[in-house]
């Protein structure tokens, strides 16, 4: 990894564009929870900066619904989110709104990562190991392991249970070869397929994803308790200096 780094330093500028998807309706948490404070400053953000302060990240793209592009820009300027190079409308799946962020990315990026909004806590240590990943291997992401116990499940009866040590939960930022996920969401959205992240539709194009350690706190937040727990991890961090 630290050759990678050279390389990056050494050129005096970061390589990696990212789109932010923030154009969901946040059904399960009953309000717009990137809005939401966390805090004192909204989820997104919170998100917004952690990438703008992050040395390997060039620019931002960020998705959003229509009704809020005036308000993201606001957000941007509020917060001094320097890197945030355009915002723009998103479509009526997530697809189809990463591709719309993809479409605006420079078209001179080696990399493109793709993170949700509601994922505030990432760090540069975490984004420089899927980038390092997807900088050899086209295709990279932060997982962490399972701590439950998975079952099959037949009409409220258990119908197996999975091996545990196999499986892992996906995070973003979700790191790529541009023109690798922009084919493979195109795609998608040609054929209406369905997938609930980008490797996913990278991985149905035959390209494997690689996984890097993520981050117990590199939470989602999709429902009211989650944001507890955001503010659990916030305090921690500002008790740590981070």
């Amino acid at each position: 990894m630290s050759r990678f780094s050279d390389w990056l330093r050494q050129k005096k500028a970061p390589s990696c564009s990212v789109v932010v998807a923030a154009a969901g309706s946040s059904a399960r948490m009953g309000s717009d929870k990137l809005f939401m404070d966390l805090g004192g400053m909204p989820v997104l953000a919170r998100t917004l900066l952690a990438l703008d302060r992050c040395v390997y990240v060039d620019e931002i793209v960020v998705v959003t619904r229509e009704d809020k592009i005036l308000e993201v820009a606001d957000m941007c300027r509020l917060y001094g989110i320097c890197k945030a190079s355009k915002i723009v409308v998103g479509g009526s799946t997530r697809q189809e709104s990463v591709l719309a962020g993809l479409s605006e990315i420079s078209a001179s990026a080696k990399l493109v990562a793709v993170h949700d909004g509601a994922r505030p806590f990432v760090t540069s240590d975490l984004f420089e190991r899927v980038a390092h990943l997807a900088s050899l291997y086209q295709s990279a992401a932060p997982v962490v392991p399972l701590n439950d116990t998975i079952k099959f499940a037949d009409n409220g009866l258990s119908a197996g249970t999975l091996d545990r040590s196999r499986l892992v939960a996906m995070q973003t930022p979700q790191i790529f070869v541009p023109e690798l996920v922009k084919a493979a969401l195109t795609r998608a959205v040609k054929e209406n397929s369905s997938f609930t992240d980008d490797c996913s539709a990278v991985e149905a194009l035959g390209v494997p994803t690689r996984f890097a350690d993520g981050s117990s706190e590199n939470i989602k937040l999709t429902t009211p308790l989650d944001m507890e727990l955001a503010l659990t991890i916030l305090k921690k961090r500002e008790r740590e200096g981070n």
